[in-house]
């Protein structure tokens, strides 16, 4: 009974337990339920201190965009005002949102939109867009280490936004390291449109930074136009439709990151060549080991080019007491002597007003040794010349180019220059010291060259006159082959301007001369057509003209010179030995040489006439429209690009090469500027320099394996449109790295254009020369790149030495 009992007791005692065990768990479940409610509603990221750094970063975001409710707009994919290209990647965003017609973005979309705020550079600070044109200080504030670098998180990872934004289209496939965030730009335009006015840096430059949405827009169109102009900055056009390919992706990507590694490992360890020739290094022209192995010096052969096997990859020092070379016009009549410190000619030549010492200057009276009392009054009596035979001469129109051989200091050209005519002026190195090199100090064209045993380096018929005052080159011997190359160059009609003694003194020896001379261009079929002598100077002067027609040259009783054979192509001109003999004049309406072009400056923009529709272009349309593309191209960019964005102070520009230059459109379009373009055509590209000369312009060609025939310090500007990817394939890019730096002056500006590959390689070689990056810009894997050279120059000297004279 008791067992009974307490079994019935302890019974109802587990029953009752079980029932508050069972409301205690479900009263308990309610809390947790409730709880976890309240939780889920919440947004507290800050006490999340265990979720991984990502996580943490969205919810942060989260809450920053809840608490800008207000500024939701600002960062809608709204093109507004910006150029199509800066909205075509977020056609997909923009088309989502329409169709869902969602009045706010998800979490995940405001998450991503943080993320690409942060890519762009703004480190989550509302309002402050990342720049698409870069300033000194942000290039000393961090290195980019390649195009994507600028859309990684704070981690150094590349968000899914971006890749995204990666494969919106085929025309966007690689934006600028700094220009991705459009949207954001616009919520903050009028702040940074007060901050970037008046921007001056400590020469008073105005430094360009900040740009507004309208200047952005401009650098989308006018740095790398659209549509018809983007065939010519790319010389091809890929079209692949709206969508890339995830095979084109992922090989993007790769390269990109290839890039980004390459960034960092590029940087050469400078050093200053080692050479006697010290700061004057000229590689081709200084090689004392091939001179000293020369069989014979008879032609002048140890003044021609001789290349060393590898181009110098150290960097020429600057001479003692450099300082920034004086500014055009000033600088025809005086440069500082301590930039060219040499002071022979002034000892030589100083009664002739060629050049004269006078304190810290060196100045030039604008004298020659046939023009002792000026080249303008020398130049003003050989057009009176001309007019007294009734030709129709004009400096600066019917004659827009000419040829100075032996240019002494190169005042004959440099007074030219006030006539709207461009001179080629040339002599060789160290015939008289440093002529050339004054020639160039004061912002004269000049090169270091030698009527030896090759052709210059100029296409036949391109030049109106060719001057020689004095040149002390013996014309009339060995056939007269010397004489023969400057009528290769000359064009049919054109004049040879011959001021020498044998014109009007009565020695033997000029007499002789004379007479030899007579019968040579008497047999080449020159016409003599002036011979006066100018009281003032005291000097005798020559003219003679080349025929227009070949029949002086099958009416000749002897075929001596003969006739060039008809498969001796005139324009040759690189290492081509010369040749006596002269090439027919061209007749037909269709053939260059036929015509005399138009007066300057009508000749710039218009067609040369033998160019003709049945011709292909270089960027591959009809002759003429390629023209015309050329030529519309380059004024758009160096007008609304070159000249207004990229802080280049360009009334201290004087001195420009464009050294890879196709039909001189980027020379065209600088014409009003008082400066000068060297427009070099590289031997392994089109042979378009023909018609660079036709546009009133000059150039030469030019191997870029090799060093120019130009002193150090000798240009304020150089422009390359592709020339450094091309180079890559044949020889060493740090060698024309260190030549371009050779040729440069000390904050003389570059500006290169090429793939992004190319421009992130250079940009790493030029920050190890501590050169300033003034500018990069990157779009469809095209980049542009401007920077500046410094002052600083390596301390440590190569160990290998050039063998220099």
């Amino acid at each position: 009974m008791a067992s009974g009992k307490y079994t019935r007791v302890d019974g109802r005692k587990s029953s009752c337990n079980y029932c508050s065990t069972v409301s205690v768990v479900v009263f308990v479940a309610l809390c947790l339920v409730g709880v976890w409610m309240l939780t889920s509603s919440s947004v507290n990221p800050v006490q999340n201190v265990d979720l991984p750094s990502g996580k943490q970063k969205n919810e942060v975001k989260q809450e920053v965009r809840d608490n800008n409710e207000s500024n939701i707009k600002q960062f809608e994919d709204n093109p507004g005002d910006l150029p199509e290209d800066a909205t075509k990647g977020d056609s997909n965003e923009n088309m989502t949102k329409e169709e869902n017609n969602t009045p706010e973005k998800t979490n995940e979309n405001v998450s991503e939109e943080k993320e690409e705020e942060k890519t762009d550079g703004s480190s989550g600070k509302e309002g402050k867009p990342d720049d698409t044109i870069k300033n000194k200080s942000e290039n000393e504030e961090r290195k980019e280490a390649g195009p994507e670098d600028a859309n990684a998180d704070g981690d150094g990872n590349i968000s899914d936004q971006q890749k995204d934004s990666e494969k919106g289209s085929s025309e966007t496939n690689s934006e600028s390291r700094v220009n991705e965030n459009k949207t954001e730009e616009n919520s903050s335009q009028t702040e940074d449109q007060d901050k970037e006015k008046g921007q001056i840096d400590e020469k008073g430059e105005q430094i360009p930074v900040k740009k507004s949405d309208e200047s952005k827009d401009q650098a989308s169109k006018e740095v790398f136009p659209s549509g018809a102009q983007a065939e010519i900055l790319n010389e091809t056009t890929t079209n692949s439709g709206s969508w890339s390919t995830q095979a084109a992706e992922s090989k993007n990507e790769k390269e990109a990151q290839k890039f980004s590694e390459s960034n960092q490992q590029v940087g050469v360890s400078w050093k200053l060549c080692r050479t006697t020739a010290g700061p004057d290094f000229i590689p081709c022209l200084d090689n004392l080991y091939a001179i000293q192995h020369l069989r014979t010096t008879k032609h002048y052969e140890h003044r021609e080019r001789h290349c060393p096997d590898e181009p110098p990859t150290c960097l020429v020092p600057l001479p003692e007491g450099y300082r920034s070379p004086i500014e055009w016009p000033k600088s025809r009549e005086k440069i500082w002597y301590h930039n060219v410190p040499h002071t022979k000619l002034a000892q030589v030549k100083g009664h002739q007003n060629w050049v004269k010492v006078s304190g810290e200057y060196l100045t030039f009276p604008g004298g020659g040794t046939q023009f002792k009392h000026g080249a303008v009054h020398y130049i003003e009596f050989i057009e009176s010349m001309l007019r007294k035979q009734d030709i129709e001469f004009s400096w600066g129109k019917s004659c827009r180019v000419v040829l100075d051989v032996g240019c002494g200091v190169a005042s004959f050209g440099g007074f030219l220059f006030e006539k709207d005519v461009l001179t080629m002026s040339f002599a060789p190195k160290d015939e008289h010291e440093a002529q050339v090199q004054f020639a160039l100090e004061r912002g004269i064209p000049a090169i270091s060259a030698v009527m030896g045993t090759k052709r210059l380096p100029f296409p036949g018929m391109v030049f109106d006159v060719i001057h020689c005052a004095r040149c002390r080159v013996p014309w009339h011997i060995e056939g007269g082959k010397l004489l023969l190359e400057l009528n290769r160059l000359l064009r049919p009609g054109g004049f040879f301007v011959w001021s020498a003694t044998p014109v009007y003194q009565t020695i033997d020896e000029d007499v002789q001369t004379w007479k030899d001379m007579s019968q040579l261009t008497k047999s080449m079929c020159w016409e003599l057509i002036a011979q006066e002598k100018d009281t003032v100077n005291e000097v005798g002067i020559a003219i003679y003209r080349k025929p227009t027609s070949n029949e002086c040259y099958e009416q000749r009783s002897e075929s001596e010179p003969p006739l060039c054979q008809q498969s001796d192509d005139r324009n040759a001109a690189w290492n081509v030995p010369l040749q006596s003999c002269m090439h027919k004049i061209p007749l037909g309406d269709s053939e260059r040489g036929s015509h005399w072009p138009e007066e300057w400056p009508a000749r710039l923009e218009k067609l040369p006439y033998w160019m003709t529709s049945s011709q292909v272009g270089v960027y591959g349309k009809a002759a003429p429209e390629d023209f015309t593309s050329d030529h519309e191209h380059w004024k758009r960019v160096v007008n609304q690009s070159y000249l207004k964005g990229m802080g280049i102070s360009w009334f201290a520009v004087r001195n420009v090469m464009d050294m890879r230059a196709i039909y001189g459109g980027f020379a065209a379009a600088l014409r009003d500027l008082n400066i000068w373009v060297m427009n070099v055509v590289s031997i392994d590209t089109p042979d378009t320099l023909p018609i660079i000369y036709e546009r009133g312009l000059f150039g030469i060609y030019h191997d870029w394996c090799e060093s120019f025939s130009t002193y150090p310090r000798s240009y304020d500007l150089l422009h390359a449109d592709h020339l450094f990817s091309k180079i890559k394939n044949k020889c060493t890019l740090v060698g024309l790295v260190a030549e371009a730096d050779r040729i440069l002056r000390p904050e003389g500006n570059i500006i290169v254009r090429d793939n992004v590959e190319t421009i992130t390689e250079l940009e790493g070689m030029m920050r190890s020369m501590q050169w300033e990056i003034r500018m990069t810009y990157s779009k469809d894997k095209e980049g542009l790149l401007c920077a500046q050279k410094t002052m600083w120059r390596p301390k440590e000297v190569a160990s290998l030495a050039y063998a220099t004279a």
